[in-house]
């Protein structure tokens, strides 16, 4: 089924067939730019993966995309899908926990300064003034 998906004509008849509905090949030729036994051939396979099915209309046949094999493809997709959001949740919480972790220590070093002999002063006593040195800094 991913090997009828791969090929991006195929694809292109498919997106044709999502925009306009059911058509006939001499429909699709016009909006897809191959010739229309390459149009047939290409219906033959995405037919064959599941994809289009087609309903006899006098000497013509009428293509449409076939839903049922449209949810296959997702159901596949659809697994990877969720370990990729999987993933991201585990980075999301990783990224939280080194935030936290971070905002932590940023808390704990706010008001203290170095002073130039090696001691520490504060630097905000709450309303942002500074308030003392510490004895090592005297």
């Amino acid at each position: 089924m991913l090997d009828a998906l791969g090929d991006p004509t195929r694809r292109a008849i498919l997106d044709t067939l999502r925009r306009q509905g059911p058509s006939s090949v001499a429909v699709l030729a016009d909006r897809v730019p191959v010739s229309r036994p390459a149009i047939s051939q290409h219906l033959k396979v995405l037919g064959l993966a599941g994809l289009v099915d087609h309903e006899p209309q006098g000497t013509r046949n009428i293509y449409r995309i076939d839903r049922s094999g449209l949810a296959e493809v997702r159901d596949w997709l659809d697994q990877f899908w969720g370990d990729a959001l999987d993933a991201f949740a585990e980075h999301v919480r990783r990224i939280e926990g080194t935030t936290e972790t971070e905002g932590t220590r940023s808390t704990e070093d706010r008001g203290t300064r170095s002073t130039e002999d090696g001691g520490t002063r504060s630097t905000e006593d709450g309303g942002g003034r500074s308030t003392r040195e510490s004895e090592e800094g005297r």
